[in-house]
């Protein structure tokens, strides 16, 4: 990627209004050509044409109401499922793998809408509940996964020639793990069930994290991008967060492109993001400005009437009052100091009178030995409680929470670091 102009549509769209979202995705799309000429170098579309099975990935992190803005919103896959049905791709599945396993998907897809909108237009759901082991040996941090079988299947990664082609719908949110979870992490979805969390067991760290998901990137291979930014969330995402109007959907197809235009949306630099990094170090995908052009549709972007760069997107449309982990990462700054490591670093936290003990917490933890267990306070009240001793800062437990009761928390001493090494 490193020669290649990647092109990112931002159109501005103010609500989820049917005919606004629909107008506002048919737009992205056709600034970047349309339909036919994205997916036209496809194996699967050059061999089987429109009958090439697409699947339809959207963020379906949990149960949630669309309003939350912790899934993507029903009106987003909606508009992207009809636009596809009237350019004559009819082969339609969707589909995720949960934050919480022991959820099912059909019924996270019924509580966060998209159920609904799928058997309306009969589209059936993938196979997300089985997984496939998929040997990788060209990954270079991850060398196996184990992949929701719909998406071995479409991709070839399990074996045969590929079936189809994948569209991620993502939605536009902050990470407390990688800062903010969009194109890039919403492919985390296609490994299946607890596997989710042993990854996570297994690559600790920001910086491991994102290299795996490289692997998964590389691996999945996505044909195109659809971020679902009307309704934002800032804060303590990536479900416990606030909405936030953003007012835009971004279509690439370059995920670290996309990203890249999100960050700078947010006032974020998209060099602190490790999953743009990692992806652009293994040629997915670009975050610099010298090779991103930004297509500027929707009233009133369309006005400008020009293709911008990120530092004019920046100075005409960036929000600074979007809350989101802007600091440079302590540890890469002072990295002779770890011994104040545990002093410095953010770590989750419970809300105790929010915390009703259901457990969740404890559920979703991915080591053996949990880091996060329910037991009775004084009073004899369930509520969670952490070893931190154990805890490896995943924030699967902060993800899963239905009942937002846990947070993320930093030292006097985390803070005043965090302000002296701003970016």
């Amino acid at each position: 990627m490193e020669n290649k102009v990647s092109q990112v549509a931002v159109v501005r769209c103010d609500s989820y209004e049917r005919d606004k979202v629909r107008s506002a995705v048919r737009e992205a799309i056709e600034l970047l050509g349309g339909l036919d000429s994205i997916f036209g170098e496809e194996e699967a579309v050059k061999s089987l044409g429109k009958d090439a099975e697409i699947v339809l990935k959207p963020n379906m992190l949990g149960r949630a109401a669309p309003e939350k803005a912790v899934t993507t919103h029903p009106e987003v896959f909606r508009a992207v499922g009809e636009l596809l049905r009237e350019e004559g791709y009819g082969n339609l599945v969707y589909g995720d793998s949960p934050g919480n396993p022991v959820h099912s998907m059909e019924k996270t897809a019924e509580g966060c809408g998209l159920k609904a909108v799928a058997e309306e237009l009969g589209i059936e759901a993938g196979d997300f509940e089985h997984g496939t082991d998929v040997e990788y040996p060209e990954g270079k941090v991850a060398k196996r996964f184990v992949i929701c079988s719909e998406i071995a299947k479409v991709t070839g990664a399990g074996g045969g020639e590929p079936q189809g082609l994948v569209i991620d719908i993502c939605k536009m949110k902050t990470h407390q793990l990688e800062r903010i979870t969009g194109a890039v992490k919403n492919t985390f979805g296609c490994v299946c069930g607890v596997n989710k969390a042993m990854t996570h067991a297994r690559y600790q760290s920001p910086e491991h994290f994102a290299r795996m998901l490289a692997d998964l990137n590389r691996l999945v291979r996505p044909t195109l991008h659809i971020m679902d930014g009307i309704v934002a969330m800032e804060g303590n995402g990536p479900a416990s967060g606030d909405p936030f109007p953003m007012n835009a959907i971004l279509v690439s197809t370059d995920p670290v492109a996309l990203d890249a235009v999100f960050c700078t949306l947010i006032c974020l630099d998209p060099q602190v993001v490790p999953t743009n990094t990692a992806c652009a170090d293994e040629g997915i995908g670009t975050w610099d400005d010298e090779h991103i052009e930004i297509l500027l549709g929707g009233v009133p972007m369309q006005k400008e009437g020009a293709v911008i760069t990120l530092d004019e997107l920046e100075v005409k449309y960036a929000d600074k009052d979007f809350s989101v982990q802007r600091g440079r990462d302590f540890r890469g700054n002072m990295r002779l100091m770890h011994y104040i490591e545990n002093f410095v670093s953010k770590k989750p936290a419970i809300i105790a009178d929010k915390c009703v003990g259901c457990g969740v917490c404890e559920q979703t933890c991915p080591l053996d030995e949990k880091a996060v267990i329910v037991r009775q306070d004084n009073s004899g009240r369930p509520v969670a409680q952490y070893d931190y001793s154990r805890c490896i800062k995943c924030y699967c437990c902060q993800e899963m929470c239905p009942e937002r009761a846990i947070s993320v928390k930093k030292s006097l001493i985390a803070k005043i670091v965090d302000r002296r090494w701003k970016v």
